[in-house]
């Protein structure tokens, strides 16, 4: 959290710093981009890699845990599903959302000038030639290309590959990719230590280029990536009537203690105790209780496909770019995809290697993203409440499949 409130203090400051001095001193601007530029370089060159060694460790994880047994293997499929819906859910709610409540042209316009050198990574293809894509090649010039998706393709094919060896081998692959994860893990950790300084760079251009109307855009980006993920939250109140047949007031009441933890800590894993304790009082027994609400912290993030999706459309919204149908699916295939990968990391570190990977199969920019990842504090409340409440829903629901609720 004190990090988090370091960077927030950075970019105010760094987009005072250039609406005060920006206009007079060319020199501290042309600086600033230049140390802003590098540390998003640094960023930059562990997302492919990154994103790689992760699907691989968490599809491993999954497939280790759906081993368990059928009830664990139902539960995973049936997250597996709510995610995908997820991802769906935003490709069409945060258009619908960014239609009604646009951002405020002059300062769209402001910032889209201050981000002028963000430049896409390429063109979105035609939908034929994306299919015909899909499967790559080469692997290693699809990755030196960021071509994200056919990456990822070949990163699900492989690790449900290494889940078919025999266990010996699946044990040194599996030692080999969390190695290799955990390495570019302490990468990212030793760039986003520079994260200040980094964030500082880059908003001391956009004060100088856009001025106030920068605060005015991530006021509403918070508030539109926010209520997609609202979306969510409220889904887990429908879902547990639905599939466990228990009301709002009765689903509230368990799970409040569980979401004030997780609004105070923004930590799924620390409201795991209030969670157990909440599906309990709502009759869920411990087998389900002590088995599926785990694995449900460990691997499943309801928010993440659709506000990662949501984080992409807007910064195409931000700046003037239309997305075709054709790039909103693919933004829905990642999005769904790269979830498994991000389950469990620090929310500074899954921001930029599970959105970052979204934008570029979208051919969006990433700079944007880093003033973005300055403000994630206050959309990641809503990540966790919503979380929390969907981990505590999916194992009511699941339990009451399984007849181990009362």
């Amino acid at each position: 959290m004190l990090k988090a409130m370091i960077i927030l203090v950075a970019l105010v400051s760094g987009v005072f710093v250039g609406l005060l001095f920006g206009s007079d001193a060319e020199w501290l601007v042309d600086g600033a981009d230049v140390i802003g530029s590098m540390w998003l370089n640094a960023l930059r060159m562990t997302v492919i890699p990154l994103v790689f060694t992760l699907l691989v460790v968490g599809i491993a994880k999954a497939a280790s845990m759906a081993r368990a047994g059928r009830m664990t293997a139902r539960a995973i499929g049936f997250m597996i599903f709510i995610l995908w819906c997820s991802a769906a859910m935003a490709a069409i709610v945060t258009p619908a959302l960014l239609e009604l409540f646009p951002l405020n042209s002059d300062a769209a316009a402001a910032l889209r000038s201050a981000l002028g050198d963000a430049a896409a990574p390429g063109e979105v293809p035609p939908f034929t030639e994306f299919l015909r894509a899909l499967i790559p090649t080469n692997v290693i010039s699809a990755a030196a290309e960021d071509a994200v998706l056919p990456l990822m393709i070949f990163a699900l094919v492989f690790a449900f590959a290494i889940t078919k060896l025999p266990d010996d081998q699946r044990i040194m692959l599996d030692r080999l990719f969390n190695a290799l994860a955990d390495t570019l893990l302490i990468i990212i950790k030793w760039v986003l230590v520079l994260a200040p300084l980094g964030v500082f760079a880059l908003a001391l251009g956009v004060g100088a280029k856009a001025g106030v109307a920068a605060f005015g855009a991530l006021l509403h980006y918070v508030l539109i990536v926010s209520a997609v993920g609202a979306v969510i939250w409220i889904f887990s109140y429908v879902l547990t009537f639905v599939g466990a047949k228990r009301g709002p007031i009765a689903f509230f009441r368990a799970s409040a203690p569980a979401q004030a933890v997780a609004i105070s800590t923004q930590s799924s894993l620390a409201s795991l105790p209030a969670m157990v304790n909440g599906v309990k009082t709502m009759g869920v027994g411990e087998r389900s209780a002590d088995v599926v609400l785990p694995i449900s912290v460990a691997l499943f993030r309801a928010t993440g496909p659709c506000m990662n999706l949501a984080v992409a459309i807007y910064v195409a919204h931000l700046l003037g770019i239309e997305l075709s149908m054709s790039a909103l699916s693919i933004g829905v295939v990642v999005a769904a995809i790269t979830t498994m990968g991000a389950v469990s990391l620090p929310g500074s570190i899954s921001f930029i290697t599970s959105i970052a990977p979204i934008n570029i199969a979208m051919g969006l920019p990433i700079e944007p993203l880093v003033l973005l990842l300055a403000i994630e504090t206050f959309p990641d409340i809503m990540r966790t409440v919503a979380n929390v409440s969907m981990d505590m829903s999916v194992t009511a629901t699941i339990a009451s499949r399984e007849g181990d609720i009362e």
